[in-house]
């Protein structure tokens, strides 16, 4: 086995690295082609869904394969190859399956134990299969890893320690309220008509929302969906409308989910300001103060994002970070600097954080963490003493983040002091695609909760393991070694099918010389001494071929088909035919 596995995924890459590297259809297909076409692999499939990117591929050169398999995946992606190489890992063989098989298993998903993992990877395989991508090895593995992945689902209680992405991402936008709690009555507006956008209706309609809107680019998808779930018995009213009609349903939904294939923004942040001014809840601001949606250009090879909605020259975005000043309670006046730490190149403009929005916002219309968002700002009160020591500078900046992660709000002065619980979101959106749907400086507009997969990956990291995860991962290791022996044992049987086939021509050659030595031997003599030859010689093969088909399903057992070979003088050409033959068969196979 030659089984190699390039990838990245949300434990090994920032989001907006996964973003910019989201595959569309046509370039998974693309990609395949141009592996299977590349000299060391002979084999290839694309697993690739909102957390990770990962080519599966048969190689007969490790290092080249690597090599190759990266130069592809950054080519395909359109993220270069030195920015991508950090966040690539790399599986073979053995670790190769583990990893297939954990994935399967829910094991390696942003929310652990989640099933639907298992129809990503058997529309992969199909996909592989259509293009005659997937050989023998390919079609074993993901046959297997499906099989393997039902079996974990049935035999644990893994489904109990996971849950979808969606029922995972309306959990964070409804708290600590209950999901049918939270949802019942409203009105919901579902963005997209695939499979996660189905199961998002699906869940909602469950959950008791009101209404349920469909907006899609195919009607004849959205029509369906309606139709779906008019007839799941849960008596929501459900009615399909076009993409252009999506600003005007965002002025009535309470609750919004959006997952479609497409490479830009399908909500930008003036849209969702323009919807919330229609229905009230900007009805304070003027036209001029709505928030304009930010560019999406790339800072000196980060994720940063021009918060102004300027270009970015040099790839760098310096800006003066000095602020203004607020009025305090008392009628005076409260001026806070934000000073750029020592890196000149600080790509953040933090004067708007000034005017009252979240750190957290900040930080994902930045692309950082919010860490690292404190990190590129020292705030300063001008009526309070700059703190001496650094720990005293650290307390500072932990109590401000304390207490922005509480209310999502900056506090008016540098040291906490007691803030009202910010208001009760208006309008709750969901952002489950990659690349984004749903512009992060969203996260910037009063009346409005965002829960995007960003948010989602540093949810789950606190996330509580179940004890049936244990029982899993012994599930995954007895599997893998299974398919292991499975896949050495099948490697030799090439070899041993070369070696009964040249047994079987020395019978015929034996047979037919007896013949021209004894012309009269009758039928019935002729039969019973080709019997009698043939018995012998299967009974002399049978105790070796046996015995190393045994030998070679263990690790290490590869070098036994050489050994046979080599003792039997057997033709290469004739192996490898045999090979060849059943290669060609799996390929062949049409999709599960």
């Amino acid at each position: 086995m030659s089984l190699l596995v390039v990838g990245l995924s949300h434990r090994s890459a920032p989001v907006s690295v996964l973003e910019r590297a989201a595959l569309s259809a046509d370039a998974q297909i693309k990609l395949l082609q141009d592996t299977v076409a590349a000299e060391p692999a002979t084999e290839a499939a694309v697993l690739a869904t909102c957390n990770r990117i990962e080519l599966y591929a048969d190689v007969d050169k490790f290092h080249a394969g690597v090599a190759e398999l990266s130069t592809l995946l950054a080519q395909h992606s359109g993220v270069g190859l030195d920015e991508l190489t950090p966040y690539l890992y790399v599986h073979y063989e053995d670790r190769a399956v583990h990893h297939l098989f954990s994935v399967a298993c829910g094991l390696d998903s942003m929310v652990v134990g989640e099933g639907q993992i298992l129809g990503q990877i058997k529309d992969s395989l199909a996909r592989a299969q259509d293009l005659h991508t997937a050989g023998r090895l390919l079609n074993d593995l993901f046959q297997q890893a499906l099989r393997v992945g039902k079996r974990a689902h049935s035999e644990t209680g893994i489904d109990r320690a996971g849950q979808s992405l969606v029922t995972f991402g309306l959990e964070q936008l409804s708290r600590t309220t209950a999901v049918p709690d939270w949802a019942r009555g409203k009105k919901a507006l579902v963005i997209g008509a695939g499979s996660m956008s189905s199961l998002a209706a699906a869940t909602l309609a469950r959950a008791g929302v009101a209404e349920v809107v469909i907006a899609n680019r195919t009607a004849d998808r959205a029509e369906r969906l309606v139709e779906i779930l008019g007839e799941g018995g849960t008596g929501v009213s459900a009615r399909a409308v076009a993409m252009d009609a999506v600003p005007g349903e965002l002025t009535r939904a309470d609750i919004a989910v959006s997952c479609t294939g497409a490479t830009g923004l399908v909500l930008a942040a003036e849209i969702v300001a323009g919807a919330l001014k229609d229905r009230g809840a900007l009805a304070q601001l003027g036209a001029d103060e709505v928030p304009p949606a930010p560019t999406r250009a790339a800072l000196g090879g980060t994720n940063a994002r021009s918060l102004t909605g300027g270009s970015t020259t040099g790839g760098t975005n310096a800006r003066s970070l000095t602020g203004g000043t607020t009025p305090d309670g008392a009628g005076g006046t409260n001026a806070r600097s934000l000073t750029p730490t020592d890196d000149e190149n600080c790509p953040l403009d933090l004067a708007a954080v000034q005017s009252g929005f979240s750190v957290m916002g900040e930080a994902a219309v930045a692309g950082m963490d919010a860490a690292t968002l404190e990190q590129h700002a020292a705030w300063v009160d001008n009526g309070i003493p700059r703190p001496q020591s650094p720990a005293d500078e650290a307390e500072a900046i932990a109590a401000l983040a304390a207490a922005a992660a509480t209310v999502g709000r900056i506090p008016e002065r540098r040291r906490p002091e007691p803030v009202a619980e910010a208001p009760e979101p208006v309008l709750y959106l969901l952002d489950l695609a990659m690349p984004r749907d749903i512009d992060a400086a969203v996260h910037r507009l009063g009346g409005v909760r965002l829960v995007d997969i960003e948010s989602l990956a540093e949810a789950s990291a606190d996330a509580p393991m179940a004890a049936d995860v244990d029982q899993v991962r012994r599930i995954v290791a007895d599997e893998v070694a299974a398919f292991g022996a499975a896949l050495r044992a099948a490697h030799i049987t090439p070899t041993v099918v070369a070696l009964r086939t040249m047994a079987a021509d020395v019978v015929a050659a034996e047979i037919a010389r007896l013949e021209g030595r004894l012309p009269g031997l009758d039928d019935k003599h002729r039969a019973e001494i080709t019997q009698t030859v043939k018995r012998v010689v299967d009974k002399l093969l049978h105790a070796p071929t046996v015995r190393v088909k045994q030998l070679a399903a263990e690790p290490g057992g590869a070098g036994y088909a050489d050994a046979l070979r080599t003792l039997f003088d057997l033709d290469p050409e004739t192996v490898a035919a045999v090979s060849r033959a059943g290669d060609s068969t799996e390929k062949d196979r049409g999709p599960v």
